[in-house]
């Protein structure tokens, strides 16, 4: 039978929660105050903890580093009212496994427990196998953050060197953007957290050029009979994407060809542009990069979240093509602002813009029509889409960390000029970005 200590000072609170665990068949032990609650972790070596973040005595954050000190393997809950990034960042880094916010329901508690700690017996709802994943609310993970080509080393250890690929877990749906070398790292996560369970996700490719497909062979889930993987890609340049994912894996060049993966892989070319991966709304528009490509807009319960990790905006690229071929500038420009508000209206108001800033203003001056963005350009357009958090991406191999240092700045600086709220990151590898649920649940 799995064991919880509760340590909360709200009595009733507690109460009500201890009874939930209860006819769920858990061995409850409860604490009033932080000190107890220490002493009767060290004491019972729960399971899980749940601990409110501001109590008597013994606040949640020091709770966390005393028990984790001691006790590995238990995992620890933090429940607050308070929804500041700054305590989610301090409770994690104290020890937390997660972070929920008041009031919550036990759908969303157990299924948070479910995740951090798998072994424990669950019983899945009707019509699940109890292998899929469940959450909460919405996170997103960065493993790969580069373009072009991994550039691994010294000089890029803050913000990482791997290529594209963004995991986002959802509405009991895992679903990962693009297959650059970072998705490595996050196959062998995923072994290690499912074990014996099946890894059951949904794969989207935004275009297959190599730095976003060429982590795919190395991908330790599609090696496993267990597992499920849907992959999702619009129609390549020369061939279906099928067949390209296939071409990377052949005898000259792999030794393992997709066709002798033991895992259930099914690739499916996209048709329509708004289409649903359970209950995640997808949305997708082409951007402007050679070959057909395409940025994703998710709409999850707990906010929205696109990615556009190869895009160049049309305003100067227009007026070069102009000038170059000796035709119609006020046209380009024209054309250019057509396109430009579209994307706004695509991107509009959404909590959480993955997108191409690879180059500096002056670098850019020497990458017209190479299909990739610029800093002050990107600001704009996502200050313009009213954007909520913006993190820059696809970073060029030549930029180290110092240089990407240098480009935040920037950009954050021009934000403040702006006068808007916007948050902005530059993308590093390991980054986890949390969107709470937009919900009125019933409270414990």
């Amino acid at each position: 039978m799995p064991t919880v200590l509760l340590i909360e000072d709200d009595d009733e609170s507690r109460r009500a929660t201890s009874d939930l665990f209860s006819r769920d068949h858990w061995t409850v032990f409860e604490a009033g105050d932080g000190e107890v609650g220490i002493d009767l972790a060290l004491k019972h070596h729960p399971d899980v903890i749940l601990c409110d973040l501001l109590m008597p005595k013994a606040n949640g954050f020091q709770v966390c580093r005393a028990i984790r000190e001691q006790l590995q393997p238990t995992k620890i809950i933090v429940i607050s009212g308070r929804d500041y990034g700054v305590d989610r960042t301090s409770a994690l880094e104290a020890g937390a496994d997660e972070y929920l916010v008041k009031p919550i329901t036990w759908d969303l508690l157990s299924s948070s427990i479910e995740r951090i700690l798998p072994q424990v017996p669950r019983k899945p709802a009707p019509g699940n196998n109890g292998a899929q994943f469940h959450t909460p609310s919405t996170r997103i993970k960065l493993w790969g953050v580069r373009g072009s080509i991994p550039v691994p080393g010294p000089s890029t250890v803050r913000y990482g060197g791997n290529t594209s690929c963004v995991e986002i877990r959802a509405d009991g749906e895992i679903i990962v953007l693009d297959a650059g070398s970072g998705i490595r790292s996050l196959g062998i996560a995923l072994e290690n957290e499912f074990g014996e369970r099946c890894v059951k996700l949904t794969l989207l490719i935004t275009h297959t050029h190599w730095d976003h497909i060429q982590g795919l062979p190395f991908f330790l889930p599609v090696y496993n009979q267990k597992n499920e993987i849907r992959v999702l890609g619009y129609e390549g340049a020369r061939a279906g994407l099928g067949k390209i994912l296939a071409g990377q894996m052949e005898t000259p060049f792999f030794p393992v060809s997709l066709r002798d993966l033991p895992s259930n892989i099914a690739i499916e070319e996209l048709k329509e542009m708004e289409f649903e991966v359970g209950a995640v709304q997808v949305r997708a528009k082409f951007a402007n990069h050679p070959g057909i490509c395409a940025g994703y807009r998710l709409t999850t319960s707990g906010g929205s979240i696109a990615f556009f990790p190869d895009n160049e905006p049309y305003e100067l690229l227009k007026l070069y093509i102009a000038d170059r071929d000796h035709t119609s500038r006020e046209d380009a420009q024209e054309f250019a602002r057509t396109e430009r508000q579209k994307l706004v209206e695509f991107l509009f108001e959404c909590d959480v813009l993955i997108i191409d800033a690879q180059y500096t203003d002056d670098e850019y001056q020497r990458h017209i029509g190479w299909g990739h963005g610029s800093l002050s350009r990107v600001v704009s357009l996502a200050l313009e889409a009213k954007v909520r958090k913006l993190i820059l991406f696809h970073h060029d191999p030549s930029h180290d960390d110092e240089k990407i240092d240098e480009m935040l700045e920037r950009a954050r600086f021009l934000v403040v000029e702006s006068g808007s709220p916007m948050e902005v990151e530059a993308a590093r590898e390991g980054a986890e970005v949390w969107l709470a649920p937009k919900l009125a649940p019933a409270r414990l």
